[in-house]
């Protein structure tokens, strides 16, 4: 599946539901929805994210997961029977998150914040350290578990998958998921 620069321009602003289910562990958190995604309604969409062979290779899931053309049911199932959610600390979508102001992020976070306390999962991960600090006023974090918990929950700063991101590889990315697995108990700790 394709689309054109025009088609992906007009789901500027759209949003996407989050994937949030019973038995919610981890829960992936990115910055904002991109066109592509918001064209298919499926987070981490774009063709040369990295999200999905990343969790693949990590082991969080057990099929891959070809998202391009659109989440299936099953593939929504899959997540959510394994415990993985799926949430954006902004909701509408952006060609780029360098679209997004400070502002958007500092809401976006504490209404995650909120989410958090509702939905429980054992670890958070938000994917993105830019964002990340911007949107909780964390200036001086790094990547990894960070110190301050969100309630009962374990907060993690992972990097972003997205192709724009030149820094990280499919096993690099793995490696992270990997850790954040074990922290929410989905993978067996090494």
């Amino acid at each position: 599946m394709g689309f054109s620069r025009a088609e992906l321009e007009s789901f500027r602003d759209q949003t996407v539901p989050d994937l949030i289910g019973p038995g919610l562990q981890l829960l992936f958190v990115g910055i904002n929805p991109g066109l592509w995604t918001a064209a298919t309604q499926t987070h981490f969409a774009h063709p040369s994210n990295r999200f999905y062979p990343a969790l693949l290779r990590s082991g969080l899931i057990e099929r891959e997961i070809d998202r391009s053309a659109g989440f299936t049911d099953e593939d929504r199932r899959h997540l959510i029977e394994r415990g993985i959610g799926i949430s954006n600390l902004v909701r509408r979508a952006t060609a780029r998150a360098s679209e997004l102001s400070a502002d958007e992020l500092r809401e976006g976070g504490a209404a995650l914040i909120e989410n958090v306390d509702a939905w429980r999962p054992r670890v958070v991960a938000v994917c993105g350290i830019t964002a990340y600090r911007t949107a909780f006023g964390r200036t001086r974090s790094s990547l990894g578990q960070q110190d301050e918990r969100m309630g009962d929950t374990a907060l993690w700063v992972v990097p972003n998958p997205s192709g724009l991101n030149a820094h990280e590889t499919i096993d690099s990315l793995a490696d992270w998921f990997i850790l954040v697995g074990q922290a929410a108990g989905l993978l067996p700790k090494s």
